[in-house]
């Protein structure tokens, strides 16, 4: 920790204060003994005055900024959500062959409880993905995340990402996914590693996807259950969402 020379200027005149109020007490009252007495209860006093500041308060104060930052990071991924994730959701699920068996495990409904995301994400987080590849599909993906490039590099520029650490690989995930089919120009005539490898960056960036989305749905309905409705409404795994009340 880098000390500034007004710190020890202030620490000096400080120490010099005391030592020149106590000398002025003694000079008046001639009481050394009553002196030594506050003086050493002061100093006793000492370590519990650290417990209290330096751990009690600050561990407090500094949970609190860290919530703070945390609602101000999970606005930033909302807006990731509606811009690109939501986008990117209704892709990925075209490429799972399995989508169909699965999906009922990804509706989310207003009785679910945290148990219920941790036991959702936790299934599709040790799932194997079977990826049936399509040239159209990995075409429109490639235009889509194409598009929505400018948008993810001003993500990567927010300082607050560096503090979740799983939103932050799956930016990474999904920059790397849109490279690769950058690079290449024709999709539908990809050889077979070709296609293994791809299909391989799609598992990765789906499963960290899903799990993403179920962490911030979660969210919303702890914090903001209007938005919560809406996303249920619009669940882009779901396909028999309706945004209109039934």
């Amino acid at each position: 920790m880098k000390i500034h020379k007004w710190q020890v200027k202030l620490g000096v005149l400080l120490v010099i204060l005391t030592v020149a109020l106590y000398v002025i007490h003694y000079l008046i009252f001639r009481d050394a003994h009553h002196i030594f007495i506050y003086l050493l209860g002061d100093i006793a006093f000492i370590p519990v005055e650290v417990l209290i500041v330096t751990i009690i308060i600050h561990e407090v104060l500094t949970s609190r900024e860290k919530k703070e930052r945390m609602n101000k990071l999970n606005m930033v991924i909302g807006v990731f959500f509606n811009e690109v994730g939501r986008g990117l959701l209704k892709f990925f699920s075209g490429f799972d062959k399995e989508i169909k068996n699965v999906s009922a495990r990804l509706i989310v409904r207003d009785s679910w409880t945290a148990g219920d995301y941790a036991k959702a994400a936790g299934f599709f987080r040790k799932r194997n993905v079977p990826v049936e590849m399509d040239g159209e599909k990995l075409q429109d993906m490639k235009e889509f995340l194409k598009s929505n490039r400018e948008f993810l590099l001003r993500l990567l520029e927010n300082p607050n990402l560096l503090e979740h650490e799983s939103f932050t690989n799956l930016l990474w995930a999904v920059f790397h996914l849109a490279d690769e089919l950058a690079h290449r120009k024709n999709l539908s005539h990809l050889s077979i590693k070709d296609y293994e490898h791809i299909s391989n960056d799609i598992k990765r960036a789906y499963s960290v996807l899903v799990c993403e989305w179920l962490f911030y749905m979660r969210h919303l309905q702890k914090n903001y259950p209007y938005l919560f409705s809406l996303q249920v409404r619009t669940n882009p795994l779901d396909a028999e969402a309706a945004v209109e009340f039934r």
